[in-house]
């Protein structure tokens, strides 16, 4: 049984998707870091509506 490919999320390289790759979907531990580091700079959003929080955030701005 042929096992399903998919690219890494960070630098497209073709991966094969099994347990053997403890990155998955990344190739890589580095390229896991990157797209991780570019979640925690909020370069990476989830789109929907804002938070309440985000909404409301403005009024405690001084």
């Amino acid at each position: 049984m042929t096992k399903p490919s998919v690219n890494c999320p960070t630098c497209n390289k073709p991966q094969v998707w099994d347990t053997t790759n403890p990155y998955r979907p990344f190739c890589c531990e580095r390229c896991k870091l990157i797209d991780f580091g570019a979640w925690a700079k909020e370069e990476h959003a989830i789109a929907g509506e804002p938070d309440i929080d985000e909404l409301f955030s403005e009024d405690l701005k001084h």
